[in-house]
């Protein structure tokens, strides 16, 4: 049987409009301790343009950016076991959520929850949102995005760039003041 895993701490300011949920971090991301390590993940990418982040970046620079627009990052998943990266390969019996109910209502200004691919997505339906007030739900809208893994290399960096653009109402800075704009996803 493989090892239980344990995921990242999550990277999340009090003022954040926007949480982005992977689904777990993948083995790179592990062994290094920093969301999307895999050289070939495009979320840093995608965040360059989003977050308004410089592709030169230091880590920490990153996390910093990303945050000052308004963005935390956490994945639905605290431990599992796994073997290898893919999400796949996930056992389903070993899933242990992370406490994100308690994190969200912590975050008065929080206003949208974006699943990094659909595994993560459905990996909230199952052990989050049970527990989820509905009060809390009126005021967050949960936006499903394509995975910037790559597993999924298939979509093109232009192509998620304009996917993940659909967050840019929720952000500092943006027109909309970062009070967000409900839309269906």
């Amino acid at each position: 049987m493989d090892d239980l895993l344990t995921g990242l701490p999550p990277m999340v300011a009090p003022d954040c409009r926007v949480l982005v949920l992977g689904s777990m971090p993948g083995a790179a991301s592990l062994q290094v301790a920093r969301y999307y390590a895999h050289p070939r993940n495009r979320f840093w990418p995608v965040m360059t343009t989003l977050a308004g982040i410089s592709p030169d970046a230091s880590y920490e620079e990153r996390l910093a950016g990303v945050q000052g627009a308004g963005i935390g990052l956490w994945d639905v998943i605290g431990e599992c076991r796994r073997a290898g990266s893919l999400d796949s390969a996930i056992v389903r019996s070993s899933e242990r959520p992370n406490a994100l109910v308690p994190l969200i209502a912590s975050l008065p200004r929080l206003r949208a929850i974006a699943f990094n691919g659909a595994t993560a997505s459905s990996l909230f339906r199952r052990h989050v949102q049970p527990q989820w007030p509905e009060a809390l739900r009126v005021h967050v809208q949960c936006v499903a995005l394509p995975s910037t893994s790559p597993a999924h290399a298939a979509m093109g960096l232009e192509a998620l760039r304009e996917a993940w653009s659909v967050l840019t109402p929720w952000l500092a800075g943006s027109a909309q003041g970062g009070t967000g704009l409900r839309t269906q996803a």
